[in-house]
């Protein structure tokens, strides 16, 4: 087993994870139902079919595009997705 990839792969989705929509509603279902356990698993699950997609559309994505490339446009759209996000808290919605 590759430990660096795994405790990377742990830790960037780990802190991309805190704090973000699904944690917070999470929380919101635990408090309201007061279900914990099945909120739990329920949300633990869900996370894992979301990270089995994204790991099959990396693989079918990796076969048919170079990896540098995959880089390249993933690191363009986050920077334009938080250029948006940044400009979207200065400019009021209407």
């Amino acid at each position: 087993m590759d430990l660096r990839a795994f405790f990377t792969t742990f830790g960037l989705v780990f802190l991309a994870e805190l704090g973000d929509k699904t944690q917070l509603t999470t929380m919101s279902m635990a408090a309201s139902s007061g279900r914990r356990w099945l909120v739990f698993v329920a949300s633990a699950l869900a996370l894992v079919l979301s990270s089995l997609i994204a790991v099959l559309a990396g693989e079918w994505l990796r076969a048919r595009v170079e990896p540098v490339l995959i880089e390249r446009t993933a690191g363009a759209l986050f920077v334009i997705l938080g250029g948006w996000m940044l400009a979207s808290t200065f400019v009021g919605e209407t």
